[in-house]
């Protein structure tokens, strides 16, 4: 009932109730207008992820898509989702909301903040950095504290809570992206437990993503998870038939992705023979409105970010502000890096997948 309420008065807000009929008339002046003010834009009709060659291919996350990121353990899930929301939000100054139902928002702003200012992440955890660094550290996190990210940690949260929460944040805070990290840390009843039947579990989660999208009109983009399945294949490749515990998530989806590093697996070159070492690959395997391609990026590790494959292709580092030395003192008895990387406090009920949980990127 409640559920009910608040969206009759979202679509009351925001003109949408009992829409009814369009005429194909007023449609196709639409799309022509839409297609029209592509022109300026450089064919991103969307939300831009920040990376060329993903951009390229899907013209932005598009609005009332559901985008499905895939992964084994350890592929670095939850560091492309950060380093897309870096771009989004600080790049591009685009509301955005994250949903991290794995790990505590402090920890994720200080993985976001080591690819921001260059200090790795084992250093600010341990909080033994040099003068530079410090200095470093305080002059890069500007633009991402000022950058207009929501991030909600929520524990095994509840498809009801989550509609409730994203149509509060687009009423309040023009949120125009949303991204969940993971899909099956999700519960499909209000009570944040399982529902028996897990792959049915799964497809409500599924279903019910998807509606948020279109209700909204924003791009939902989910982490999932991988089945073992790939990891006996020879080449280690994931594809649709992997995707964990259900096939409604192939099926709702617009996009279904897969994050691939053949250098986890030892494997030293991609197929036409160039080395893997510091890349990897975003297989787009399902696009309803596009074709299906790879597209190879580089990761570095040290920092868990991901990045066009050219910008770090020739070793370069990227430049950083430089240190100003007034402001030292103050940001070295200001911040306990070691406090960001602490446990969640919550009550999260272990998980049955927790034998595949992610690596620390």
């Amino acid at each position: 009932l409640l559920d009910k309420a608040e969206q009759g008065f979202f679509e009351i807000t925001n003109g949408t109730i009992k829409k009814g009929f369009d005429t194909a008339n007023s449609l196709v002046k639409e799309a022509i207008d839409k297609i029209k003010a592509l022109k300026d834009k450089e064919g991103l009709s969307g939300v831009p992820s920040g990376f060329r060659d993903v951009d390229k291919e899907t013209g932005g996350w598009q609005n009332s898509d559901l985008i499905i990121i895939a992964a084994r353990p350890a592929m670095g899930k939850t560091a492309f989702l950060l380093s897309m929301a870096r771009n989004i939000t600080v790049e591009h100054q685009i509301p955005m909301a994250l949903f991290s139902l794995e790990m505590a928002s402090v920890q994720l702003i200080t993985r976001m903040i080591a690819s921001e200012t260059g200090i790795s992440s084992e250093k600010l955890r341990k909080g033994q950095m040099s003068d530079e660094e410090w200095q470093r550290l305080f002059n890069n996190v500007s633009e991402l504290e000022n950058a207009p990210l929501y991030i909600d940690e929520t524990p095994a949260l509840s498809v009801f809570d989550f509609r409730a929460k994203c149509r509060r944040l687009v009423m309040q805070h023009g949120v125009k992206i949303i991204m969940v990290d993971y899909l099956q840390l999700m519960t499909a009843n209000n009570g944040g437990k399982g529902s028996g039947n897990r792959e049915q579990e799964i497809a409500t989660i599924s279903r019910s993503l998807k509606a948020i999208a279109k209700e909204l009109n924003v791009p939902v983009i989910a982490l999932s998870q991988l089945s073992r399945s790939v990891e006996s294949r020879p080449n280690k490749r994931p594809q649709l038939s992997d995707l964990r515990e259900s096939g409604a998530i192939e099926q709702d989806a617009d996009i279904v992705s897969f994050l691939f590093r053949p250098e986890y697996y030892k494997i030293e070159n991609w197929e036409d023979g160039s080395p893997s070492a510091g890349q990897a690959e975003l297989i787009i395997g399902k696009h309803r409105n596009g074709a299906v391609t790879d597209v190879r990026l580089s990761f570095q590790s040290s920092l868990a970010k991901f990045s066009d494959l050219d910008l770090f292709g020739t070793n370069e580092q990227p430049s950083y502000a430089q240190p100003n030395q007034n402001a030292f003192d103050n940001i070295r008895v200001s911040i306990d890096p070691s406090a960001a990387f602490d446990l969640p406090k919550n009550n999260l009920t272990a998980s049955s997948m927790n034998d595949e949980d992610d690596m620390p990127f």
